[in-house]
């Protein structure tokens, strides 16, 4: 099966590892000299509790409110985790009946981001957090906000695994890892990617879902 040489690196954080693979990586909008697998946090749960609990602290005490969480590119585990240490009594959320709704929406044939019937009261009228894989050109979370904004909701806050963005339309992003984790870390249009100009093959194609080796 094909594989890539992944290194786990540790961090600060209790049960929270940064793995990776240095390389040439192509996703649909750029390309990368590092490749960040998120599979664990996504699908670990004492990874994903870890995630959870990092975020809630940029959440916690806050005037920011939360009544639904909207996961984006499968994290939905790490999302159920977050509303569980939103609503703890000892964390302060604005969300006055200390009772969250975890959603993901679904996409269309032209990547815009819909909700059926029966979820929309979750988003209309509701203060929603995007919870994504990794923020780098934002257009992902930039449609989950047209959504959000479509179905009468108001977005309180952009939160990651990993970014290299500080904002996406004013809001800012809050993540767990970004560039300063990795050492020389780049992330270039593909039009203007180095490494292919160098001659240098792709070694895969990313997604959230992870890697398919060329």
């Amino acid at each position: 099966m094909p594989t890539l040489n992944i290194m786990k690196l540790e961090t600060k954080r209790k049960n929270l590892f940064l793995r990776v693979a240095m390389g040439h990586f192509a996703t649909s909008n750029c390309h990368s000299n590092y490749y960040i697998d998120v599979v664990a946090q996504k699908a670990r749960i004492s990874e994903a509790r870890a995630v959870a609990k990092e975020l809630c602290s940029d959440y916690a005490f806050s005037d920011t409110t939360v009544d639904t969480i909207l996961c984006l590119d499968g994290t939905e585990v790490i999302g159920a985790c977050l509303a569980d240490c939103l609503s703890e009594g000892n964390v302060f959320n604005a969300n006055s009946h200390k009772s969250l709704y975890v959603v993901t929406p679904e996409s269309t044939a032209g990547s815009q981001l819909m909700f059926r019937d029966n979820i929309v009261p979750m988003i209309a009228d509701k203060h929603v957090l995007i919870l994504a894989v990794s923020v780098a050109s934002g257009k992902t979370v930039e449609a989950a906000i047209d959504a959000i904004t479509y179905y009468g909701g108001t977005v309180s806050g952009i939160a990651s695994i990993f970014s290299t963005a500080k904002e996406c339309r004013g809001l800012p992003v809050r993540s767990v890892f970004d560039p300063n984790d990795l050492d020389h870390y780049a992330c270039y249009p593909a039009h203007e990617c180095p490494l292919c100009r160098a001659g240098q093959k792709l070694d895969a194609l990313v997604n959230c879902h992870g890697f398919s080796k060329l």
